[in-house]
């Protein structure tokens, strides 16, 4: 999103939150408990103070006492003066609560912005069809105008003092909310869809944003709901709003943006208007605390604080896997991760229960699970509800890279001779990144924030043949002959805000995701890439899913919406992401996820409309023999095996290109195995990952692109690669999948001995070989390994990797054998947790 596109979403968040801050913040506990009323309509209880500090005796009081014209007019009035001085002052009375409802608000509102443009031009220009739904328009909300004037007037014959009660806030509401679309309407200026090819430009004098059709017909539907609760009216209001609002987007008189925020306006300024004026001897609804808070700032479920995540580099999930597959802790999800902080104190608690239950354990998962419960010892003490309020220094480091030969940095076509380092950039040469991160928590809301300065020296430009090649594999025009510039820049790596809904934490920003077990790659989604901007919505803890699927077990889903950045062929494509993780067995764990990239600028681009974007989430075909823009898929598996004393896990995962699930052509899919062997008999703290990757899908053949070397054979045309998308799946030109690339084979190991549970020396070997089918001539090389992580007692930490690279064959990028050594430190600081 564009700098001013942020700066308003924050400014428009916040004039929302206005409407119904006031009262949603400043009431105290003692009276919403009294206010909550049930669903009926008889009964309801009220307490007669609002939260705004309106008298609510005196105003209902003149609003029972305004038979007389001339009393009901000042009253009307002066309840809209009322009104407007609590909407324009309340941003003034924001809570944290509040974010549990502003921050979602905000990041659809983000989302909408993003796509308005290419929504507006994939809807019909049909005059036929624009006149249509502008008409409905037109008549849909006259006729709930005409539905809250017309309880009024029938009120003076038939006496309901509910009716009219009815018509005269539904008339406040509609003023109230008028008010407030016309100042944004005029303040933002944004041009209709019909101007200027959609582009929605704002500050050009236009009248856009927001919506006053949507504003009325939602502001009336609140007010109706209120006074008369119950599904059947709230279904007629509500449905009536949603087809003014959706007819108003169809008609292109507005952009999506534009009636998502009128909507929210006119819901909160008709519910702020009932909970002001309405007189509690009449019949009603209740309302509730808009955040689900009730007891404000006080002590709250787990499940409603936020809580950072651990970065993805942490020591934390080499510890806690190693728990796992030892057997003492059950419910993990080693599929999906990120964890946040508080999801690993409770994993570290059920290890400590497990500890205390078994018969006999070893110590080096006690000494595991003793220092992770120090590291979490914070967290350890919100678990059974508590008041979360904390800011922490997570680490200062500085980091050095230095490469002696020429190294492969391009997984896409080549290979990577550094990987899964969140896309940091590196060259020939000395490469430094200098950071730290610091993190914030508070009631539903965190922060997190990781930044570094980056350096990477500058490299030749590549060779023609290397150029020609890139050109015929992607089916692009030839890329620049230039040099790569050297980099030095300020970078954020994680960054992010969260809020969390009753164990839905919905966050924004910069974020890294790891979709797959072990330590060598996801295929799908890993930390390959730099941290995506992205809005992102997951479970923190696993639940259980409703109805039959509980028999799936305890379960974790994750979805995300980012923008790809950094593609050539069509520029900045939507990517939208859905995984699910699942543990049928405590000694089984499946996922399967799906992305699919979709919209962007460029020859191959399909437009994100709401048919591509349903035929996209399920994978089904709508044009051609593939499903809408670049879709992949992948299933994953975790497989503890039960009675050899924890001493085998079975993991890995599979992928598929165009195809809702890997499983459908299996002959072609990609598959990543890996074994992970526990301990070794007699050296206990020794372990052992061993993987195997392949992506060359020999038996695929694509007639379509016969042109590029007239046999339609697999030339690197199918795994992450798409005739439409053409860049990939790429971020920024990293590879987001597995570094094995578009065809090629890898096999790698990782042995592993823990000296202590922080403290690990490592030793890696990695086999990599690349398809001549492919790369013209082939490439293989090889990797050999050591690393170490060391903490001491004082906070500081140091980590070393050494490693040895031998390219044995790479005709199109050297000629003869090359040795390249690459060598890691990183000194750091973080602070000790206290126990």
């Amino acid at each position: 999103m564009s700098r001013w596109g942020t700066s308003f979403v924050a400014v428009c968040s916040v004039l929302l939150a206005g409407v119904t801050a006031s009262t949603n913040c400043l009431a105290k506990p003692q009276e919403l408990q009294t206010n909550a009323a049930p669903t009926g309509s008889a009964g309801a209880v009220h307490d007669s103070r609002p939260a705004d500090g309106v008298n609510l005796d005196t105003q209902d009081s003149k609003t029972r006492a305004s038979s007389d014209g001339n009393a009901l007019g000042l009253t009307f009035v002066n309840n809209i003066l009322s009104d407007q001085k609590t909407i324009w002052t309340s941003p003034f009375h924001l809570h944290w609560d509040d974010a549990a409802w502003l921050l979602p608000l905000a990041e659809t509102t983000g989302g909408f912005l993003a796509t308005d443009p290419s929504t507006a031009r994939a809807l019909s220009n049909s005059p036929k069809r624009l006149s249509r739904y502008r008409d409905f328009s037109n008549y849909g909300v006259a006729s709930m105008v005409g539905a809250g004037a017309g309880l009024y007037f029938w009120s003076h014959i038939s006496h309901d003092e509910h009716q009219r009660e009815t018509g005269i806030l539904a008339g406040e509401a509609v003023i109230d909310s008028l008010a407030v679309t016309s100042a944004f309407q005029y303040s933002f200026g944004r041009e209709r869809p019909f101007q200027d090819q959609g582009r929605g430009k704002f500050f050009s004098g236009g009248t856009s944003f927001p919506s006053d059709h949507a504003v009325v017909a939602w502001s009336t539907a609140s007010v109706i709901a209120h006074e008369y609760p119950g599904p059947l009216t709230s279904l007629f209001a509500y449905g009536m709003a949603t087809a003014v609002s959706a007819s108003r987007v169809g008609g292109k008189e507005h952009f999506p943006s534009d009636v998502l925020v009128a909507s929210a306006i006119g819901w909160l300024v008709g519910r702020q208007v009932y909970r002001t004026h309405h007189d509690p001897a009449i019949d009603g609804g209740g309302w509730e605390n808009l955040s689900g808070q009730e007891d404000g700032e006080s002590r709250r479920d787990r499940r409603d604080m936020a809580s950072p995540s651990v970065p993805l580099d942490s020591w934390v999930y080499p510890a806690l896997d190693r728990l796992a597959a030892l057997g003492y802790v059950k419910t993990s999800i080693a599929g999906l991760k990120p964890w946040t902080r508080i999801e690993c104190a409770r994993l570290t608690e059920e290890a400590s229960e497990a500890l205390l239950d078994a018969s006999s354990s070893s110590d080096d998962a006690s000494n595991l699970e003793a220092r992770l419960r120090q590291e979490f010892s914070y967290e350890s003490g919100l678990l059974e509800n508590g008041h979360n309020l904390t800011a922490n220094l997570e680490s200062i480091y500085t980091r050095t890279v230095s490469i002696s030969g020429p190294p492969l940095t391009d997984s896409y076509h080549f290979g990577q001779t550094v990987a899964y380092d969140f896309g940091r950039p590196f060259e020939r040469g000395t490469n430094l990144q200098e950071g730290g991160s610091f993190s914030v928590a508070a009631g539903p809301v965190a922060i997190y924030v990781r930044a570094e300065y980056q350096h990477a020296p500058s490299a030749p430009a590549p060779s023609p043949a290397v150029i020609n090649i890139i050109a015929l594999r992607d089916a692009v025009p030839a890329p620049p002959d230039v040099p790569v510039a050297q980099i030095n820049r300020p970078e954020l790596l994680d960054a992010y805000l969260t809020v969390n809904l009753h164990n839905w934490q919905l966050s924004i920003g910069r974020q890294s995701l790891d979709w797959g077990p072990g330590p060598g790659g996801a295929m799908l989604w890993n930390n390959n890439i730099e941290p995506a901007n992205m809005v992102r919505l997951v479970n923190a803890e696993p639940y259980r899913l409703p109805g039959l699927l509980r028999y799936l077990g305890p379960a974790r889903v994750d979805q995300f919406f980012t923008r790809l950045e950094g593609h050539t062929y069509n520029h900045r494509p939507f990517m939208i992401g859905q995984k699910i993780n699942f543990k049928p067995l405590p000694s089984l764990e499946i996922g399967v996820g799906r992305t699919f990239e979709i919209g962007g600028n460029g020859p191959g681009a399909e437009p994100l409309t709401a048919k591509n974007l349903l035929y996209g989430l399920f994978g089904q075909v709508s044009s051609g023999n593939s499903p809408p823009g670049h879709s992949q898929s992948e299933m994953d598996w975790t497989f503890y095996v039960p009675r050899v004393r924890n001493y085998i896990v079975f993991y890995g995962d599979v992928y598929a290109a165009d195809n809702f699930v890997p499983w459908q052509d299996p002959t072609r899919s990609p598959f990543r195995p890996g074994i992970y062997i526990t301990r070794f008999p007699g050296i206990p703290k020794l372990d052992l990952h061993l993987e195997a990757v392949s992506t060359e899908s020999p038996g695929f053949h694509n007639p379509g692109l016969a042109y590029l070397e007239g046999d339609g054979a697999n030339h690197g045309d199918l795994n992450y690669w798409n005739d439409g998308y053409r860049d990939g799946a790429t971020y920024r030109g990293f590879l987001i999948g597995n570094t094995v690339g578009r065809m090629g084979q890898a096999y790698q190991g990782w042995l592993t001995y823990w000296i202590s549970p922080r403290n690990t020396l490592q030793v890696i070997y990695k086999n990599s070989h690349v398809d001549s089918a492919f790369i013209t001539g082939g490439g293989a090389w090889q990797d050999y390994g050591v690393r170490s992580e060391i903490y001491l007692r004082s906070g500081f930490y140091l980590k070393s990797e050494l490693q040895y690279e031998h390219i044995s064959h790479y005709p199109i990028l050297f000629h003869g054998p090359q040795r390249n050594v690459t060598a890691a430190i990183e000194l750091g600081f973080s602070p000790v947790k206290e126990k």
